[in-house]
């Protein structure tokens, strides 16, 4: 089988390098440079890629190698068909690791034709370190980096106002591009390199806020033979996305009118407001999820798929969804039923195997995030959502720590564990109620953040649904639940 380059493939395109990319993981690689590569094809445009590798492990020589081409693989369900297809990438023009090669990374600063920034340094990526400095090459951390960037690009272009850039982050935090720009600010203070500088960054670029949603799960070892043999070429940066995605950017007009991201049929959106998309997708994707690992998981089954197809659990998360969370949404109503069907075909993609219990983690405070807002919306109208009440009551007896004779390695903030552990064991040792659990748990302030025993619909209809499951357990409370 020959290895993936450009004269393997037969790729003779040099594209105009636009883009500085930070960071080139599976995400990065089977979301952006996906973007950006039908882009090119659709609008007959010419954005090259220049790669950053933000971290001093690895070196992406084998991309290297690859003349920077790599497959996407797209496999998972849509509109309730399978979806199995491939893309050759190729607009990624080079790859620079600037802890070998520092001079290599600043003289792109200097190039005038790169307009556009995009990372993906994890969550953890965007923090401000006092031990960065500009004598530093690199600093450690990436705002530190781009920092020394923008500044040797504002003294190579004498601060020039048309030289600077548009940058959209793409790490899972809200206002993430506020939060970049902000602590590049704070690095620039720091280091004292001046009003004129700190001015230039925040009136001559331009940082935008963004959403993002794929599932790019990449291709495991063992399955690399064969997507290579799908693909027809030895590749060493081959990954694997499901079939939906969600680009939503915050930014003004003229980004929108300058790269029309959202007019090539993808589901792109440009926004001045990114709020009510990201309750869409906490409320409908995350709270349906969080809604359905307990109440699953305690049925004895394992995995999202599994769930969503089993004849109890799978109707109790479609009722849940669709009478409990939709409901409580101000949404029009066609965009809603458009986003909970792309959820149903997410977790019931057959090429992905998510576990229940990988889900569970942290799921108190999900659960107050994802699924109390609408729970409390129903409960303020003065109706009972009672598959999300069910579920909490699940979630409550999933802390107790065993499914059957199975012990659950339970993974959340030790202060929630140990809160929730005592009363589980003051329940066995017969010192306390349900009722006194559930008036506990209510009142529990450091996890809602309010005291909900003032709310007796919700505090009743709790009470007893876990009643229930503590009497005749979890898998025969929630079948006579689901015959009611």
């Amino acid at each position: 089988m020959k290895r993936l380059n450009k004269e393997n493939a037969g790729v003779s395109t040099h594209p105009t390098e636009r883009v500085l990319q930070f960071g080139g993981g599976n995400f990065l690689r089977g979301f952006v440079d996906w973007i950006l590569d039908e882009y090119n094809e659709k609008t007959n445009s010419d954005l090259g890629v220049v790669v950053v590798k933000p971290t001093e492990r690895g070196d992406y020589q084998e991309w290297r190698d690859q003349d920077g081409l790599y497959h996407i693989l797209t496999k998972g369900l849509k509109n309730g068909e399978v979806i199995d297809e491939s893309r050759l990438v190729s607009c990624i023009s080079r790859i620079i690791h600037p802890y070998h090669d520092w001079t290599a990374y600043l003289a792109t600063a200097e190039q005038s034709d790169i307009r556009y920034i995009v990372s993906n340094t994890t969550e953890s990526g965007i923090r401000y370190a006092e031990e960065d400095s500009l004598d530093d090459s690199p600093p450690r951390e990436f705002p530190a980096k781009l920092t020394h960037w923008l500044y040797h690009r504002y003294e190579y272009f004498d601060g020039d106002p048309d030289r600077g850039c548009i940058i959209i982050p793409t790490e899972l935090l809200i206002d993430n591009g506020v939060l970049l720009r902000d602590t590049i600010v704070r690095c620039a203070e720091a280091w004292e390199l001046g009003e004129g500088f700190i001015d230039w960054i925040t009136s001559a670029n331009t940082f935008c806020n963004t959403l993002v949603d794929r599932i790019v799960p990449g291709v495991a070892p063992d399955a690399r033979a064969d997507a290579w043999a799908a693909v027809g070429y030895e590749d060493q940066m081959i990954t694997q996305g499901e079939p939906y995605h969600l680009f939503a950017i915050e930014a003004p007009q003229s980004v929108r009118d300058e790269l029309p991201l959202d007019q090539i049929g993808l589901n792109i959106i440009y926004t001045h407001d990114l709020t009510p998309y990201r309750q869409l997708k906490v409320r409908i994707l995350n709270g349906t999820h969080t809604t359905l690992v307990p109440v699953a998981y305690l049925y004895g089954l394992d995995a999202v798929r599994e769930s969503m197809e089993d004849e109890v659990t799978g109707a109790f998360i479609h009722r849940a969804l669709h009478t409990e969370i939709l409901p409580s949404l101000q949404f029009p109503q066609s965009e809603l039923e458009q986003f909970a069907a792309d959820v149903v075909d997410r977790f019931k993609n057959p090429f992905i195997h998510h576990r229940l219990i990988s889900i569970s983690l942290n799921s108190i405070s999900k659960f107050k995030t994802r699924v109390l807002p609408s729970l409390m919306v129903h409960i303020d109208r003065g109706s009972t959502p009672k598959h999300l009440i069910f579920s909490m009551a699940a979630l409550l007896y999933f802390y107790r720590g065993r499914r059957g004779d199975e012990e659950i390695v339970l993974k959340d903030d030790p202060v929630a564990i140990d809160f929730l552990s005592d009363l589980w064991g003051k329940h066995a040792s017969g010192e306390i109620g349900v009722n006194d659990i559930i008036d506990e748990v209510l009142s529990w302030e450091y996890a809602w953040a309010q005291d909900l025993r003032q709310h007796k619909v919700l505090q009743a209809y709790l009470s007893s649904s876990l009643t229930s499951i503590v009497d005749l357990g979890p898998k025969k409370a929630l079948e006579q639940f689901m015959s009611l």
